[in-house]
């Protein structure tokens, strides 16, 4: 079944002069799932997620996207980047709706659904605030609702929390998971971050020089605080530790 599935098949990158930053990698993405990409810096995650997103095109093999080929960038495929990369001079409801508005006008509905959207957020004391007035955690939230606006079937997000503070950071993957649920989308989630990986995954893919080196599903009954302090999270982060240590993905 092609619904809704996204589809690494032997797929390879490389950058002219270097070796493979992905190297005939295969991976399945089926729909509502989150998965997350997990490995040090330089691994070739954000080179997968750009694969994935169209912003680049495999030299072997195929990104498939609903039993198509990914040629470019979609509607139904939403990115966050590492940065938030909000417009400085509009407001955050505007930035929210940017996607919409670069191709045509929005609807009457359009903007009922983004204002919803950001009070589902929290966002509803700042919607008409600019990008320098929020706070980091209200940046990445704005961006993350720009990325949902359209309704994406399918969100990419490049290690978006990654400069945030630790408690703005496990609030948000909280938050993030509860949204995601909410539209029925799948995600693909980079990250160098195993607690983060851990919390946030149905299945984690540890990437190394190009490679999945390590495949480990997680099924958490919820995702809260709580599951931080246990013992089963605990050693699925340690699994996780053991398996880059294995491969030498991390020093």
């Amino acid at each position: 079944m092609t619904h809704r599935t996204l589809v690494f098949s032997e797929v390879s990158y490389r950058f002219e002069g270097w070796p493979a930053v992905v190297d005939h990698a295969n991976w399945r993405v089926e729909a509502g799932e989150f998965h997350c990409l997990l490995g040090r810096s330089g691994c070739g995650k954000t080179t997968w997620l750009k694969l994935a997103a169209g912003l680049l095109h495999p030299q072997a093999g195929q990104v498939l996207w609903q039993g198509e080929p990914v040629l470019q960038p979609r509607a139904d495929v939403g990115f966050v980047f590492q940065s938030p990369t909000l417009l400085n001079w509009l407001s955050a409801l505007d930035n929210v709706l940017l996607p919409i508005r670069v191709h045509r006008a929005c609807t009457r509905e359009e903007m009922a659904h983004a204002k919803a959207l950001m009070q589902q957020m929290g966002l509803s004391a700042c919607m008409h605030q600019r990008p320098g007035q929020l706070s980091g955690g209200q940046q990445s939230r704005v961006a993350i609702a720009r990325a949902l606006v359209t309704q994406p079937a399918l969100l990419l997000m490049d290690e978006p929390f990654a400069a945030l503070d630790a408690i703005t950071r496990e609030e948000l993957q909280t938050e993030l998971r509860r949204w995601v649920k909410q539209l029925g989308a799948s995600v693909l989630f980079v990250t160098h971050d195993i607690a983060e990986a851990a919390f946030l995954a149905d299945r984690v893919a540890l990437m190394d020089a190009g490679h999945i080196v390590h495949d480990q599903r997680l099924n958490w009954a919820e995702r809260n605080a709580a599951l931080r302090y246990s013992a089963p999270f605990t050693q699925a982060c340690a699994d996780l530790r053991n398996a880059l240590d294995n491969t030498g993905a991390l020093a």
